[in-house]
């Protein structure tokens, strides 16, 4: 009887570890994805600011946003194909000359469909991102980055914001 508890208690630590190196390593895929997303931020795409800092902000305050101005300064059309965030508790919609898609929010935490947005020639669009820092609860608190992207037919954009949240 005793062999059976010692046998039971083992393939649990087993189960265990083996759980927690599998986990780790998904962390790791997730931020190798990221990083070759960041390394990708070749789109022919601009932006007059690929970073924004909310500052301090209130928890209870509720959510906040910011409009990103991209423009195309190529003498060829650009199409954006995804539009998506790097964590659930933000949002982001585009807006071009042909209408406004989304509110797109991050893989895995729902779909992220393909979206086809002709930024023309010359053309500035906008990318309005909503972020809420009461999703994460408590653990919410303190300074945050988060991601943006937008990938085109040519490569990617990453937009980033930051704040410091207080409760």
């Amino acid at each position: 009887m005793k062999r059976l508890k010692n046998l039971i208690f083992y393939a649990l630590i087993f189960a265990g570890v083996i759980g927690g190196f599998m986990l780790l390593s998904r962390t790791g895929e997730s931020d190798k994805t990221q990083a070759s997303v960041s390394a990708s931020n070749t789109s022919q795409i601009s932006a007059s600011e690929n970073s924004y800092d909310f500052g301090e902000i209130s928890m209870a305050a509720g959510k906040v946003s910011h409009v990103f101005k991209v423009k195309n300064p190529t003498d060829q059309p650009q199409t954006a194909t995804k539009l998506f965030t790097s964590c659930m508790c933000t949002k982001a919609l585009l807006k071009t000359a042909s209408g406004e898609v989304g509110p797109f929010g991050m893989p895995g935490h729902g779909i992220v469909p393909s979206i086809s947005q002709i930024i023309a020639p010359g053309e500035e669009a906008t990318v309005n991102v909503v972020f809420d820092p009461a999703a994460h609860g408590p653990a919410g608190i303190g300074k945050i980055e988060r991601l943006v992207t937008l990938q085109t037919n040519n490569g990617a954009l990453q937009l980033k914001f930051q704040a410091q949240v207080k409760p």
